[in-house]
């Protein structure tokens, strides 16, 4: 009887730590592929550690820590007349100084750099003239606020796009937002898209 119990238990576990680790076609966010519908995959973002905010227009707000970094704002985003997941969006804590703001971004591109490899497109730039590039910290997140810092690195991938950014909300909220597209998803999205045309 007690072998039983424990060999169930470990067919359970095994079948269980498969389903999750096995190799999907699809973008893979927190080692979950980014697919089905938008109230599974809150379950399985509830189950990754995760708790729900709200939902709201076909995206589903959670909060949790990601990659290292507390307190992460995650978007899960639908198509609304077709409820399958194929974005997921981290929006990292706001900072009030570029030395942290970009020491977050230069953080993140490296560790993708290191799973995915160096990224397809990248630019890190203050769009301002020359003669007017920022000096001090304060200078530079002032070009933050108002839109003149282009900071932005993507990685197109076999399963999807990511995309790493520096961004501001007004000029209250600056932050690093990383963005994960799932291509076959997308594509189903685009057809679907298309053919209200």
């Amino acid at each position: 009887m007690k072998t039983k119990i424990i060999l169930s238990l470990i067919v359970f576990l095994t079948s269980n730590s498969f389903t999750y680790s096995q190799v999907s076609d699809h973008l893979v966010f927190k080692g979950v592929p980014i697919d089905g519908t938008l109230d599974e995959y809150v379950s399985k973002m509830k189950e990754e550690g995760f708790s729900h905010i709200e939902t709201e227009n076909g995206t589903a707000l959670l909060n949790g820590d990601f990659a290292g970094y507390k307190d992460c704002i995650v978007g899960v985003s639908i198509l609304k007349q077709k409820d399958l997941v194929y974005k997921i969006g981290v929006l990292f804590p706001n900072k009030e100084t570029w030395s942290t703001l970009s020491g977050n971004y230069f953080d993140l591109k490296e560790m993708l750099t290191e799973k995915y490899g160096k990224p397809s497109d990248a630019i890190e730039k203050f769009d301002v003239p020359s003669y007017s590039q920022p000096r001090d910290d304060n200078d530079k997140m002032y070009k933050v606020k108002f839109d003149n810092c282009k900071y932005y690195s993507i990685w197109k991938t076999d399963k999807g796009e990511i995309q790493l950014s520096i961004e501001h909300e007004s000029v209250r909220h600056c932050f690093v937002r990383l963005s994960y597209f799932d291509k076959i998803n997308s594509n189903i999205i685009k057809v679907k898209a298309k053919s209200d045309l």
